[in-house]
This record gives C-alpha cells, sequence and structure tokens, in this order.
C-alpha cells in the first residue's frame, strides 16, 4: 500500500532551511517583514490583513491539564494548560483584536482521546464544540475510532464545515464531505483544502473504517487550481492530517498553496518550517496551544506572514465562562465513574518522547504482568498528558488507552521480533518522508532494544535481549499486545503468522488497574528498555 504512494509522492523533503526549530522554548512570531515598512513590489500598507486560528489533534482533551513543556537547554515544566474552555477563551480574544477578521480551523483528532470522548462516542463534546467559534473542521485519523456509522452521524451534528478531498463511501465512491471550504474574510477570499491519512485503514483497526475508503494526493494539484481558477480565491490553504514529515514532503507536489497547515503528530513549529518556497506549520496537541497565522494579502496575492505558536497556559488565558458552564454540563454525567481512584504514583508519568516514556512502562509492565508472557508490547501512542505524582484516576486510564480492547497473546520467533523491530523503527525514522507510518516507538517490557536510527532501513537494530539474555532467531518468545479489531487472528500486534494467539478476557484498563492494586505506589524513570546510540534520551519530535 505504502509502496504505491511512495510513487504518487514524486518528489521528497530532503532539506529543511537552517534555523527551523521544532521545539523552542517560549512562543515567538515570526514574519517575513514588516508589512508597514516593507514594499518589496507593492505597497504591503494597502495590504488587507486576516489571521487563521487553528487547533489539531485535541483528543477530547475538553478539561484543563498538565501539560508538559520544553526548552533547548533541557529544563522540562509542568503547567496546567489547554481545555476547551482556554482554547474558546484564546479565540475569542484574538477576534476581538482583530475585529473579527479571523478564520479558525480544526485540524481532526478532535472527538477521540479522552473518557468523557469515549464513553459518550464523541457526542458529549458536540454541543461545547458548536459553542468554540470554529468555522471548518477536517476528520483526523481518530475520528473513525468509533466506526464509520458514527463518524458520520459526529460530522453531521456540528454547526460549522467538516471537509476532506480524500475520504469516500467505498460502495459509491462518493466522497463523505466537500473537498474544501472556503470563506470570506475581510474582504479576501479564502480556500482550505483537506486532505487525511489515506493510511487509516491500515494504521487504525481495520474494523473502525469498513465501507470507507482514502485516495492517495493526486487530486491535490487539481483541486487548488479549480479553488483558484472557479473560486476566485485570493488565499490558498492546505490543511492536512498526514503528519509533520509527511506534510513537508507533499508540500514538494502542491507548489501553487500560500501555507500549508499540518496536524496529526502534535509536533510544536514555534517556527515555520520552509519547503518549496512555503510555510508548514503545526500547532502542537490537546488544547494546549494555538496557531495563528497572519496574512497581509494585496490584489489576490500575499504579500506578507507571521505565525505564532501560542502557549495556553493557565498563567496566560483564563476558561470562558459559557464554555466552562457547558463543559459541567456535558462532563457531569461521567464525574463519578472517571474520578475513581485506581491507584498512586510516585514519579510524574509521561509520554512526549518519540524513544522511551515512563508512561508506557507502566502499561507494558502491566499488560506482561497480567498475562504471564515473557514480552509484551504497548503501542507507541502520542496520546495522554503527562501525570505527576499522586492519585492515579479513572479518567487517566482513558487518557492512557483511550482505546479499550482486549488483550492478545501468542508465540513469536525471535526471526519475527527482528523483523517486527527493523519494520517499526523504519516508520518512524524513514530517511523518506513518505514512508513514516503511525506513531512513535512500541514501548517493550521484558526486553530492551539498541538501535542506530540513522542506519539503512533493515539494519538499524543493534542488539535485542529479553530478560538480559541475546535474542535468539530460531527461539519462540511468548509476548502480549493489544486485539486490533478487524485484524486477522494470528496478526498479533501487527506481527502476522503468530502461533497459538489467544484474546484474554481482560482489557488494557483493567490490566493496569489489577496492576495498581498490586502496587502500592507505583514510580517509573528512564530505564534503557529502548536505546538510540546516535539519538537523546529525550527526543520531542521526528523531525
Amino acid at each position: 500500500m505504502r509502496t504505491l504512494r511512495t510513487v504518487l509522492f514524486v518528489l521528497i523533503a530532503t532539506a529543511i532551511t537552517a534555523g527551523v526549530a521544532a521545539c523552542a522554548t517560549t512562543a515567538s512570531s515570526v514574519s517575513e517583514g514588516d508589512p508597514t515598512e516593507s514594499e518589496p513590489e507593492s505597497d504591503a500598507s494597502e495590504a488587507r490583513q486576516v489571521t487563521i486560528l487553528y487547533v489539531a489533534d485535541l483528543h477530547a482533551q475538553i478539561e484543563p491539564h498538565p501539560e508538559l513543556f520544553w526548552s533547548d537547554d533541557g529544563e522540562d515544566r509542568l503547567e496546567i494548560a489547554g481545555g476547551f474552555a482556554r482554547v474558546t477563551e484564546a479565540i475569542n480574544q484574538i477576534r476581538e483584536e482583530r475585529g473579527g477578521d479571523v478564520l479558525v480551523l480544526d485540524g481532526g483528532d478532535t472527538i477521540q482521546g479522552s473518557g468523557v470522548g469515549a464513553l459518550s462516542e464523541g457526542e458529549a463534546l458536540v454541543p461545547v464544540l458548536n459553542a468554540m467559534g470554529f468555522d471548518a473542521m477536517l476528520p483526523g485519523n481518530w475520528e473513525v475510532g468509533y466506526g464509520p456509522d458514527v463518524l458520520r452521524e459526529r460530522m453531521a451534528q456540528l454547526d460549522y464545515s467538516v471537509f476532506v478531498a480524500n475520504l469516500r463511501d467505498e460502495a459509491s465512491g462518493e466522497r463523505l464531505f466537500p473537498p474544501y471550504h472556503i470563506q470570506d474574510v475581510a474582504g479576501v477570499r479564502i480556500a482550505v483544502v483537506g486532505y487525511t491519512d489515506p493510511d487509516v485503514p491500515e494504521r487504525q483497526p481495520p474494523a473502525y473504517s469498513k465501507g470507507l475508503s482514502y485516495d492517495d494526493a493526486e487530486e491535490l494539484p487539481a483541486l487548488i487550481e479549480e479553488v483558484r481558477r472557479d473560486h476566485d480565491a485570493d488565499v490558498v490553504l492546505l490543511l492536512s492530517h498526514i503528519g509533520l514529515a509527511k506534510a513537508v514532503a507533499l508540500t514538494d507536489l502542491v507548489p501553487d498553496i500560500d501555507v500549508h497547515l499540518s496536524s496529526d503528530t502534535h509536533e510544536r513549529t514555534y517556527e515555520p518550517l520552509t519547503q518549496a518556497g512555503t510555510w508548514v506549520v503545526e500547532p502542537g496537541a490537546f488544547g494546549s496551544f494555538l496557531g495563528r497565522l497572519d496574512l497581509w494579502v494585496q490584489d489576490g496575492e500575499v504579500v506578507d506572514k507571521s505565525w505564532e505558536l501560542i502557549e495556553l497556559t493557565a498563567d496566560a488565558f483564563d476558561e470562558d465562562p459559557e464554555i466552562r458552564a457547558l463543559i459541567d454540563e456535558a462532563t457531569a454525567p461521567y464525574k463519578e465513574e472517571l474520578g475513581e481512584i485506581v491507584g498512586h504514583s510516585s514519579s510524574v508519568l509521561a509520554r512526549h518522547n518519540v524513544i522511551e516514556t515512563t508512561l508506557d512502562h507502566l502499561l507494558a509492565d502491566a499488560l506482561r504482568d497480567v498475562t504471564g508472557t515473557e514480552i509484551a508490547l504497548s503501542n507507541g501512542f502520542r496520546f495522554g498528558n503527562p501525570l505527576p505524582p499522586g492519585p492515579i484516576r479513572e479518567s487517566d486510564l482513558w487518557n492512557f488507552y483511550p482505546v479499550v480492547t482486549q488483550l492478545k497473546t501468542g508465540k513469536v520467533t525471535g526471526a519475527q521480533i527482528h523483523a517486527f523491530w527493523e519494520r517499526e523503527l523504519e516508520n518512524v525514522f524513514a530517511t523518506d518522508a513518505t514512508q513514516r507510518f503511525g506513531g512513535w516507538i512500541p514501548r517493550p517490557s521484558g526486553m530492551t532494544i539498541t538501535f542506530e536510527a540513522k542506519a539503512p532501513a533493515g539494519e538499524r537494530v543493534r542488539e535485542i535481549l529479553v530478560h538480559g539474555e541475546p535474542l535468539e532467531h530460531d527461539r519462540l518468545y511468548t509476548l502480549t499486545a493489544c486485539e486490533r479489531e478487524g485484524e486477522h487472528p494470528d496478526t498479533l500486534c501487527r506481527i502476522p503468522n503468530a502461533r497459538d494467539t489467544e484474546i484474554v478476557e481482560v482489557d488494557a484498563h483493567e490490566a493496569v488497574r489489577l496492576y495498581l492494586q498490586q502496587h502500592e505506589e507505583v514510580g517509573r524513570d528512564y530505564e534503557g528498555r529502548v536505546i538510540g546510540l546516535d539519538l537523546p534520551r529525550s527526543l520531542r519530535s521526528q523531525m
């Protein structure tokens, strides 16, 4: 599947301009020039200013939460941030500042990722989302998390536009939604073309997208030409949900856009990336950030632009009272269940690391403990905000594992394990950005892996140990992972042809609950379970 897609991405991103930073200490504004002073080809002081605000990967984090911030000097800090009411307050402040000349976009992965989202299949979020001031939304790869019927139902309940060019009904071939959104802002006609992840049928459990089909990127150039020619668009934006590295590569194929708005990988672009003369930006995740893009447009052309990634901390923004009241109403039916304490942690449990995380140490250990296998794997999810020392609640389990599935055990050879790790490392670190796939590195228990990220594909693994002993390629090992609904019965955590596979009558949440009951207080630290010899221990970005 991905080999065919690689042909479509003819030109691959090979360089990113110097000085680009995906992670910076504080939010900063980047501009191509002062529009009130510079006059390169036209008088920019007469240009119309429009502001585009966008969030992505909210993951149903409706409430404020601890967020992990970091800086180039290696100092991490935890602050309360986000929540839909704080996102709305920031939007409203900028809308007032700009006199309403604002377009507000959502880059997807919105209704899935928390307990309230899961227990209501996203429905509890709809009244809140409808009051937040969005103009349009692109469905992400997790909008199918409750199945295709719920996807259609939830998107129909939204009061604003839902658009995406490459999502179709498999039987009829018809698009589920319009391919683009067009809106006049401050006298400027803005078109936003939408493109979501075509890998969803493989990336998510297959049952989630049954009956849907996803096109590749070949139609995008024609759609971009269409909005300029047939709809007189002054500004054309591409909003994609394929991840920042792939977005940079895709930009080579669609040079006739003004800015590429990326989402999916939760990347924090404090400064824009430049590819083929076009900015590519991504606005973080979980409602902890708001991306602000200002454009100055004259005679149908963008003559200047600026970008700012705004940190939505509690110190910087209050919560909008109207949205706060709607949240209280929406979450009331779930407060008691989600507030139940299931354990305690003596250390920070966090996930925002490409290689190894303290949170997934706990999860993988719980899976292995409940089944008694030699090895367990937790997927390389990007979900979940950090959890400070203290109580672990039912709501935290949903943030850790928003998709609750039964556990699955089986036997695989050492050779299969080695091949699995080579494939997963290629998914994360492929030099060809179009070959990157899914989330971050899987998280093991009972196993350690040493690798070189910059080595050629298929040659990255340097050593695999199982309980301290070198991996034996001919030996069978017992392994626990999560069942992926709709997957072949003999497939175990994307490892095909596993032997003696069995569905365990325990789901991931119950495994963690049982583990916490047996440990009065859990604490985790980096243990070197996964070591990139040519990478820092804390790797915050795939870029």
